[in-house]
């Protein structure tokens, strides 16, 4: 018998990580657009890889991973993305240019960091071209 998964509203989410990340999501979202990028797609998923922003200015397509921090304890939310996550990025990202890709788009993977700061405003640093994946995961 083949499992289903049953949809959660995110107002029922319990875990505090996912509900962080969902909070920095929707900030480099509100911040990306502000900077003139549509966004193309939120969380598109490849089995349980995801790319959490694709956002589109023109013919260039930016796959963003976004990191969401309440401090700099465990390092900033920049450092957080590894080698494995980056290929997995990549895998989901040659997936969505398959289905959505246009003849002349050029394609870059760009990091954006949330730092939440109690009581204070949240710091977004946009990290452009953050890393290149290998040839043979995204053309």
């Amino acid at each position: 018998m083949a499992s289903t998964r049953r949809f959660t509203p995110t107002s029922e989410w319990e875990d505090a990580r996912q509900r962080l990340g969902l909070a920095g999501e929707r900030l480099a979202l509100a911040y990306l657009t502000a900077c003139g990028w549509a966004v193309e797609a939120h969380r598109f998923r490849l089995g349980r890889h995801d790319v959490d922003l694709v956002i589109r200015r023109g013919s260039l397509v930016a796959f963003v991973e976004v990191k969401t921090r309440r401090s700099d304890a465990f390092g900033s939310p920049l450092e957080a993305v590894s080698v494995r996550k980056q290929r997995h990025i990549a895998k989901a990202a040659a997936l969505w240019i398959l289905r959505h890709g246009r003849p002349g788009d050029v394609y870059r993977f760009d990091l954006v960091g949330v730092q939440l700061q109690r009581g204070g405003e949240p710091v977004i640093d946009h990290v452009e071209d953050a890393w290149r994946p290998e040839a043979s995961v995204v053309r």
